[in-house]
């Protein structure tokens, strides 16, 4: 009976490596993702949400490094090193990167629990915390709040950090937080690594500054589009403006050439009457007698 039951739990095994190979050698991205502080009910509705596009599977580290390593791609057992935690794999053929930013755009606000990480410094702003006076006084106060009652209410009296950045949430911060409703931490599936033509990417990587990118973009078009309008070099983008620049070098150099043009006919007039005016100044300057009526 023993025998027969380990027999066909290898049989299982066997068949769940099989499957996986299956899925890394038909997908042409194979990532793995943290699962950290992610729940059963979110990973589903994740699940649910991405499909088809994205196939998602919650096997064992033994089990996966089999699959990895009977795969048909080359240089991804370089992923075994992002092997460790609670991981789910992520199979797919949408750009990894598109795929990073839709797990961020996916995550949600949750309640922090007594030893969680604060993400970033947690802050408690002045104000109504609409719980009524009695214990919650006490609670508010070990969690370093500054209180008063106001209106049958107690109020938080200034603004105060309770967990820095970096800290161990306590379990009287915790439950404060709880009453108050505040959700310091963001949960969802974090990408530790993806294989994409032979490619890992980390982490890291994976992530991208839209902002930072958007500008870098706008830099390099605006340097792109003054090198070809400085070297006369026609696109959609930029004849417009080299027409332009063309007709103002040219008007100035007819200005310059007194080249009568009906473009330029106004600009040479007022210009010959300036010279006309500067040298009657001029004259005059040396012989004062010499100014006419209509220039003193």
């Amino acid at each position: 009976m023993t025998l027969t039951l380990e027999r066909k739990a290898l049989a299982r095994k066997a068949t769940e490596v099989d499957d996986l190979v299956e899925l890394i050698n038909k997908y042409n991205v194979f990532g793995i993702a943290s699962l950290y502080k992610v729940r059963s009910r979110q990973l589903q509705e994740l699940s649910k949400k991405f499909r088809p596009d994205v196939c998602m599977k919650v096997s064992k580290s033994g089990l996966i490094k089999r699959a990895l390593k009977k795969s048909d791609r080359s240089k991804i057992d370089a992923l075994l090193n992002y092997l460790t935690g609670s991981s789910i794999l992520i199979f797919t053929n949408l750009n990894p990167f598109k795929l990073t930013l839709l797990f961020d755009q996916s995550k949600i606000r949750m309640t922090a629990k007594a030893g969680d990480i604060a993400p970033d410094d947690i802050l408690i702003s002045a104000g109504n915390t609409g719980m009524p006076p009695g214990p919650a006084i006490s609670e508010l106060h070990e969690a370093g709040l500054r209180t008063r009652i106001d209106s049958g209410s107690v109020w938080v009296l200034q603004d105060t950090i309770v967990a820095k950045k970096g800290e161990a949430i306590s379990a009287k911060v915790a439950s404060v937080l709880s009453k108050l409703g505040v959700k310091p931490l963001e949960v969802g599936l974090r990408m530790l690594a993806a294989y994409d033509n032979e490619l890992i990417l980390t982490s890291d990587q994976l992530v991208l500054d839209l902002d930072g990118t958007r500008t870098q973009i706008d830099e390099a078009f605006w340097t792109a589009m003054n090198l070809a309008v400085n070297i006369m070099y026609p696109t959609t983008e930029t004849i417009r403006i080299i027409l332009q620049s063309a007709q103002y070098r040219a008007k100035n150099v007819a200005i310059m050439a007194n080249y009568a043009t009906p473009e330029v006919i106004g600009e040479l007039i007022a210009k010959a009457s300036t010279n006309m005016r500067s040298l009657a100044t001029t004259i005059a300057k040396i012989n004062k007698d010499a100014l006419p009526p209509e220039f003193s």
